[in-house]
C-alpha cells in the first residue's frame, strides 16, 4: 500500500512545485498544475500540467548522459497515489545558487540585453542579429536564483566564479552546454527547436554535480516548430511563452509595470496551453501522453 502524502513532512512551496521529505537522503518532488508568468502565480491552472512536466523531465533524464538527481522510478511505491504521475523521488543535494541557462537562439531577455549592450551576459555578439537569430555555438548565460515573487537577473560568467569558484563555474558551464546540445539535437530530429532552456544543478554527498529540478520542459524551455522557423520574427511556440504573449497582448489590457496581478486566463487559453504542452511532450518523446502514469481511481 502506498503512503499518503500527509505521511511526509512538507518542506517548501515554489511557483509550481511542492517539496516533501521522505527520509534523510530522499525528497518527494511534486509538480502542480499551477502556472507562473512574469513572477506571478496565475489564478488559472492548466489541467494535467504537473503530469506533463514530470513526464517530459523523466524522458530527458533518461536521454541525457549527465548524472541526475532521480532516486527511483516514476512509479516507485514510495510515491503517494494521490500525486502519482506528477511526482518524483529525488536525492537531497546542495543546490548551486545560479540558474544555468543555455541559449541557442537570440530571443527573450537575451534579445533585450543584446539590443541594449551588443552582448548577452557579458558575451559580445556580432552586430546585426535579430529576433530568433541562431548562434554559431550555444551560449552559457547564467542568472541569479530569485526568491518567490522576485525576478531572475542575468549575470556574467565572472559573477558565477565569484559565487561558486572557478572549478565549479567551469563544470556548470560545460555541463549546461553539453546537456543542452544533447537535448536540442534530439528535439530537432522530431521537428522541434529548443531555442533556450534553463537547468539547475546540485552536488550530492560524494561531491558529484547532478542535473536536478526539471529538464527541458515547456515551463523551462522555448520550443519552436522547426518547419516554420524564420529569423526576424517572433516564433510560434509550444511552451509557456504562449501564455506570456496572451498576457501582454494589447487586448488583454494588463500592464506588466502597473503592479497589479495579471488577469485570469480564459478557458480557451487554458485549453490551448494544455494542448501545446501535450504536443511538445508527444512530438519530442515519441510517446503518447495518454499512456503516462495516472493515480488509481
Amino acid at each position: 500500500m502506498r503512503p499518503a502524502l500527509s505521511d511526509y513532512r512538507h518542506l517548501a512551496s515554489g511557483k509550481v512545485r511542492e517539496l516533501y521529505e521522505v527520509d534523510e537522503h530522499t525528497l518527494l518532488f511534486v509538480a502542480s498544475d499551477r502556472i507562473s508568468a512574469y513572477d506571478y502565480i496565475l489564478d488559472s491552472e492548466i489541467p494535467d500540467k504537473g503530469r506533463i512536466l514530470t513526464a517530459m523531465s523523466v524522458f530527458f533524464f533518461g536521454l541525457i548522459d549527465a548524472p541526475n538527481h532521480l532516486a527511483g522510478p516514476p512509479d516507485d511505491p514510495r510515491i503517494p497515489d494521490e500525486v502519482l504521475g506528477r511526482a518524483l523521488l529525488v536525492q537531497k543535494l546542495d543546490m548551486m545558487p545560479v540558474e544555468c541557462v543555455a541559449r541557442g537562439y537570440l530571443t527573450g531577455s537575451g534579445l533585450v540585453d543584446y539590443q541594449r549592450t551588443g552582448s548577452v551576459c557579458g558575451i559580445a555578439l556580432p552586430a546585426g542579429l535579430v529576433e530568433a537569430s541562431r548562434f554559431d555555438e550555444p551560449l552559457f548565460t547564467p542568472a541569479t536564483k530569485a526568491e518567490l515573487g522576485d525576478h531572475d537577473e542575468n549575470i556574467s560568467y565572472q559573477q558565477v566564479v565569484d559565487l561558486v569558484g572557478g572549478v565549479r563555474a567551469d563544470q556548470l558551464s560545460r555541463l549546461t552546454l553539453s546537456t543542452y546540445l544533447q537535448a536540442a539535437d534530439h528535439a530537432l530530429t522530431r521537428g522541434v527547436i529548443i531555442a533556450d532552456t534553463k537547468f539547475e544543478f546540485g552536488v550530492d554527498a560524494h561531491g558529484v554535480l547532478r542535473l536536478a529540478d526539471e529538464v527541458c520542459t515547456p515551463d523551462s524551455s522555448r520550443y519552436w516548430d522547426a518547419a516554420s522557423y524564420q529569423p526576424g520574427v517572433v516564433q510560434s511556440s509550444f511552451d509557456k511563452q504562449f501564455v506570456r504573449n496572451w498576457l501582454t497582448a494589447p487586448e488583454t489590457g494588463w500592464d506588466r509595470g502597473c503592479g497589479a496581478p495579471p488577469p485570469s486566463l480564459p478557458p480557451e487559453i487554458v485549453a490551448a496551453t494544455r494542448d501545446r504542452y501535450i504536443e511538445a511532450y508527444e512530438r519530442i518523446s515519441g510517446l503518447r501522453f495518454a499512456d503516462w502514469l495516472r493515480p488509481s481511481a
